[in-house]
């Protein structure tokens, strides 16, 4: 049976109608909360949110379906959704929730939990939500004296930040460093400059002002244009992008040019090989990956696994093969030594350590790879299951066909939007835009 409500990404959608309204939210607080009562013991779920206006109706809603389910809620406030995992486990909380829509615009939110471990539910638990709510009257509700209680955390931000710092290497700063952080106007427009700031670094903000519309508005990790003509104008060492959320990142080397996912994994990679740290001999990462990346790993003698779009497809095969770096192209990083889900200051981090240990410009440290020609691009469709048109399936085996062994197709619906995502890539340039607009061409006709 597939998921109706949840997502790649949990459950997402337009704030304030279907998934998103107050009504639904409050159904899935009382099915999560009833998913992990698990005893007599009070039970106690932890929240953050990042900075959209909706986030006060959904936090509202979430917590009374909480309440009512008899867990204690805590309320971090806006933190990033790593924030949130880390927090689940110290508190020793039997549930998270992100409160987010993470790289998407201020009218759409999401809802993203987190078990006991801090890791992502499995489709089998978000499964068993989908179910209750479906059937919202056989949700059992707590007895009128065990229902729960509220309580605001204040100090949520500073203890991510400790935890954050403590993932950088004790026997460095980041004195010196002139860095341009863009926040997004989201979650982390407190916590990511306050960290980069206490370890040593001259930090200058972009876009760190949120007033409950403009996050992810022409800024951060899915806009890095901005934090690339600043970095220019402000002639800093290093920019880094961070999404809504903050659980994927963007670097813009000194010369304000960007430096992808992909990059980023390569040289955490390999780092941690020469020092003898790396685990599951290679990274994990998405069919998304570019194929310069795999060849680069080769060459190192590691491996590239490959997994479904989604962070937490990554993490789930990560922890089948014991593998501690694994992620997305887009950002998502996850380091396994540290978190439970994609962070993505603590991402960078990791790159300015390696800025500092190598004493050189960004541009040759994070430059690991020439990437071969890759191109992404969307259809919209509005209903019904274009992929499944018998000339879109012709066209995918001829394309698939042209591409040979020297590159790759992938298409996929999208997790959290209604787009069909076609990309392809190969040491061909021109035959890898040749292929994407002709296949373009023919989804869109079966999608009108």
């Amino acid at each position: 049976m597939s998921r109706k409500y949840f997502g790649t990404d949990g459950v997402r959608g337009k704030a304030n109608s279907g998934a998103m309204t107050a009504d639904m939210v409050l159904k899935i607080g009382m099915a999560s909360g009833n998913l992990y009562r698990r005893g007599s013991h009070r039970h106690r779920v932890v929240i953050g949110k990042d900075t959209r206006l909706s986030g006060y109706m959904i936090e509202q809603a979430l917590t009374a379906g909480l309440l009512a389910a008899g867990m204690d809620v805590f309320l971090l406030g806006p933190v990033p959704t790593p924030a949130v995992a880390m927090l689940t486990r110290s508190m020793r909380a039997d549930l998270g929730v992100m409160i987010s829509a993470s790289h998407n615009p201020y009218f759409d939110n999401g809802i993203k939990i987190f078990g006991p471990d801090g890791y992502k539910l499995s489709d089998e638990q978000e499964l068993r939500i989908e179910r209750m709510v479906e059937s919202p009257e056989a949700i059992p509700v707590a007895n009128s004296d065990e229902i729960g209680r509220a309580t605001r955390i204040e100090d949520a931000g500073a203890r991510y930040i400790e935890f954050a710092k403590r993932t950088y290497p004790r026997d460095s700063n980041l004195d010196g460093l002139r860095i341009v952080i863009d926040t997004a106007h989201g979650a982390s427009y407190k916590t990511a400059p306050t960290a980069l700031w206490e370890l040593g670094a001259e930090i200058i903000r972009v876009g760190d002002a949120p007033n409950g519309f403009n996050i992810n508005e022409k800024c951060g990790s899915t806009a890095p244009q901005v934090m690339c003509e600043k970095v220019r104008e402000t002639r800093a060492d290093i920019g880094i992008a961070l999404d809504g959320d903050a659980d994927r990142v963007m670097i813009s080397d000194e010369q304000g040019q960007v430096i992808d996912g992909d990059q980023l994994m390569a040289l955490v990679t390999k780092s941690l090989h020469e020092r003898g740290q790396l685990q599951g001999g290679g990274l994990v990462a998405t069919v998304m990956s570019n194929l310069g990346l795999e060849r680069f790993l080769s060459a190192q003698g590691l491996s590239l696994a490959r997994t479904k779009v989604g962070d937490r497809y990554v993490v789930e095969h990560m922890r089948a093969h014991g593998f501690n770096v694994g992620g997305e192209q887009s950002g998502h990083i996850i380091l396994s030594d540290f978190s439970t889900t994609g962070d993505g200051l603590l991402a960078a981090l990791q790159v300015l350590a390696e800025v500092k240990r190598a004493g050189k410009p960004v541009s040759e440290v994070c430059k690991m790879f020439e990437p071969v020609p890759q191109v992404l691009k969307n259809v919209k469709f509005k209903s019904g299951k274009p992929l499944d048109d018998a000339q879109v399936k012709t066209a995918i085996a001829e394309a698939t066909s042209r591409l040979g062994n020297a590159g790759r197709l992938v298409i996929r619906p999208s997790g959290t939007e209604p787009l069909i995502r076609v990309m392809a890539e190969g040491d061909d340039a021109r035959l890898v835009n040749a292929v994407v607009d002709e296949l373009c061409g023919v989804i869109s006709k079966a999608a009108a």
